[in-house]
Order: structure tokens, then sequence, then C-alpha cells
């Protein structure tokens, strides 16, 4: 799948907003917020659930990473995420 369609199904679910549970959250981080070099995926199956998480880094932008953003599409797919939240913009690392 390419980077254009992966990035657009995402934001498509985004803009839904919150439709319950299971819930995705992806927030970006990086160096400086022009660039997320790490992208944190947490899962909620139900409310009051652990969070369970996973970490993609990439030596570039991760919101430009065609392997990242198709596999993070899938995730959200295979999990059947009915809400998905994404952080706005880049949160520095510490």
């Amino acid at each position: 799948m390419n980077l254009d369609k992966s990035t657009k199904r995402i934001a498509k679910r985004v803009k839904k907003g919150f439709q319950g549970y299971p819930q995705i959250s992806l927030t970006y981080f990086g160096e400086s917020i022009n660039c997320a070099s790490q992208v944190v995926i947490s899962f909620i199956q139900e409310e009051g659930a652990p969070v369970q998480e996973q970490t993609f880094s990439s030596k570039g932008d991760a919101r430009r990473d065609e392997t990242i953003q198709t596999t993070l599409l899938k995730i959200i797919e295979r999990a059947e995420a009915k809400t998905v939240i994404e952080a706005a913009g880049v949160s520095l690392k510490s």
C-alpha cells in the first residue's frame, strides 16, 4: 500500500472522533517538531483495561515512512479499533 493511501485512511479514522472501544492512540516523538523519528501506538481494549504500547522508529520522519504508516493501518484494522486518536504535532524527546 502506498504512503498517501495509508495516511489518508488513518486520517479518516481519526476524524470520526470517539466511537467507543477498542481504542488506538498514535503519538509521534522526535528531536524537533519538524521530524518525528518515533511513533508510539497505544491500544486499549475496553474502558479501564491496561494500555498496551508498541514503538516504531525511523531514521527519517516516521510520518513519511511508508512501511511504518502501512503497519499502523494494519494494526488499526486487525484490532478492529472503533476509535483512533492521533496526538497533534510531534512531542519532543527528553
